[in-house]
């Protein structure tokens, strides 16, 4: 009997649980390595944690401050662009006011020059005009004088009396040709 009771007890074990020296082994070495890795390993990890934490951190803080700057410096290039496209627009316009002014400078100059040259051109009219009613009356007094001479049968050579028919006979031609008008 004492040889089935432990053929038994050998047959009634469980395959899963492990016998007691080796449980309480195991769990000797489980705490002696669990022990190790808490008062060696477990300071470094929670070291490392720490510091990937803060540089984490650190990191986002240096993103939001460079967030924050980029954001700074673009509102800078949009007022500079703003200020750039309004000088633009003030010397666009500024030019072309000074582009009206010189065109109607330069219309004005023209139309001082073109009254000179009409002015000029009437002016030498005028005296071309006198040069030839001079010459017309010289000669027509001339004609006119030796023509009388000829009807008169004397010469008719006294100068100032030829001078005064000349310039009456011409003035009543005038006062008609006016008078047709």
């Amino acid at each position: 009997m004492t040889q089935s009771w432990v053929q038994f007890a050998a047959e009634t074990e469980n395959p899963l649980v492990p016998p007691w020296p080796e449980l309480v082994i195991g769990l000797i070495a489980f705490v002696i390595v669990f022990g190790f890795l808490a008062k060696k390993l477990l300071p470094n990890i929670n070291k490392v944690l720490e510091e990937r934490r803060e540089a984490i951190e650190g990191g986002i803080e240096k993103a939001e401050a460079a967030q924050t700057e980029a954001q700074s410096v673009l509102e800078q290039y949009k007022a500079q662009l703003a200020e750039a496209r309004h000088e633009a627009a003030r010397l666009r316009q500024e030019a072309q006011e000074q582009g009206a002014t010189l065109i109607a400078e330069m219309r004005a100059e023209g139309q001082r020059q073109r009254e000179e040259i009409v002015a000029a051109g009437h002016a030498q009219i005028e005296a071309d005009r006198k040069a030839a009613a001079s010459t017309l009356r010289q000669d027509v007094g001339k004609l006119a004088t030796d023509l009388a001479g000829k009807l008169v049968g004397e010469s008719l050579e006294d100068h100032a009396r030829q001078s005064r028919v000349i310039d009456r006979f011409l003035d009543e031609l005038e006062e008609k040709a006016e008078a047709a008008r």
